[in-house]
């Protein structure tokens, strides 16, 4: 039977967190529908156009900071996080310090987190149907226009911290984020306070300095961005600070002493497929786009299809140590069909023959021959 009084929301309210806690969420807030304060900050990032080519965050107008134009009749908004943590912090530090390994953003290491948390929405939106009868609502997984942090960070989840993610004091910024937009007029949980001190390790640690102020992060300098957003060629200049890192970026997470209270993820979805955590620049190159997409069924890496994935490993090939077998691998791809990645294997190349200290750049012409 639907609530009719603020005792009987309320009650509601702590029996959707239980539910949601069974349904393998580790915490679930709520949050009211005033989204102001972050949709001020979200024009004042959008004007300074730090969007890059996103232009999705600025397709739908107010929809994405009012959640009553997304979804009719919102009242309340119950936000969820799920942990993903792979491996411990020392792990992933390996990856990144070994030139040659093919760091992967630890987030897509496992299953595509957007299906496996919609279905647990839709169980837990079940569970509260069974319970109050037809009510209005609708389930969001990183799916919508919907300001996800700023919502988690109302209903109590954590606080947005200077890197732009958001943290809890007892488990660190290693989750994911879900939330049910709703009719029903449930009792908003407080909203987290902020404690980030004046620590800017997240600042100093990110590798092309894409966070350009405290809670502003340039995304056209972003890693992330880079390999995953953008479609086209990657800035030159921004190559070499791109390292080995071939989809997505964690040092803001991983530098983060937040991050120390982190715990491992009991989803086993989560965890790598493939060996995703483990794999070599070399080994990842040489995938044909067939063994690309069979290894990557399931996983969020396959939306950048095989093209952008040699784009990003070429970078990263170029920024190894001079090796005769980069340099074999790379060339063995110079007649590939996309410009782009063509582009970027010669840069590659180039790269390479800089460093072993070549009196001449190694063209595509030449490099073809030698293949020969």
């Amino acid at each position: 039977m639907r609530p009719n009084n603020d005792q009987d929301n309320a009650a509601l309210a702590l029996q959707i967190k239980q539910w949601g806690r069974e349904l393998g969420f580790q915490q679930i807030g709520i949050a009211d529908t005033d989204l102001s304060e972050a949709e001020t900050h979200l024009k004042h990032w959008l004007a300074r156009e730090f969007h890059g080519d996103m232009d999705y965050m600025q397709h739908h107008g107010d929809k994405r900071s009012r959640p009553g134009l997304l979804q009719p009749g919102t009242l309340s908004i119950i936000s969820v996080r799920m942990d993903y943590l792979p491996e411990s912090a020392a792990a992933m530090n390996r990856s990144l310090d070994d030139p040659c390994s093919a760091y992967i953003s630890r987030y897509a290491l496992g299953r595509d987190y957007h299906k496996l948390m919609r279905n647990r929405l839709q169980k837990l939106a079940d569970k509260i149907q069974a319970e109050v009868g037809d009510f209005g609502y609708r389930a969001f997984v990183d799916s919508a226009p919907v300001l996800e942090k700023a919502i988690a960070e109302k209903a109590g989840l954590g606080w947005i911290g200077k890197h732009s993610n958001l943290i809890n004091r007892k488990a660190g910024s290693w989750f994911f984020l879900g939330e049910i937009y709703t009719d029903l007029p449930l009792p908003a949980d407080d909203k987290a306070a902020a404690h980030c001190g004046s620590c800017k390790a997240c600042l100093d640690i990110c590798p092309t300095q894409a966070i350009v102020a405290p809670y502003q992060v340039d995304a056209r300098r972003c890693v992330s961005y880079l390999t995953i957003e953008l479609h086209g060629s990657i800035p030159v200049e921004l190559r070499p600070l791109i390292g080995n890192r071939i989809y997505g970026c964690d040092d803001c997470q991983i530098i983060c002493p937040w991050n120390r209270f982190a715990g491992m993820t009991a989803e086993q979805d989560f965890n790598p497929r493939h060996r995703l955590n483990t794999r070599q620049l070399l080994d990842v190159f040489a995938w044909t786009e067939q063994e690309f997409l069979m290894k990557t069924e399931g996983s969020a890496i396959r939306r950048i299809g095989h093209e952008r994935w040699l784009r990003n490993i070429a970078v990263a090939l170029g920024n190894a140590p001079a090796s005769p077998a980069i340099v074999e691998a790379l060339t063995t791809r110079l007649n590939h069909h996309s410009d782009m990645v063509r582009e970027h294997l010669q840069w590659a190349l180039d790269q390479q023959q800089d460093r072993a200290g070549g009196s001449g750049k190694l063209t595509a012409q030449s490099a073809g021959r030698d293949s020969l």
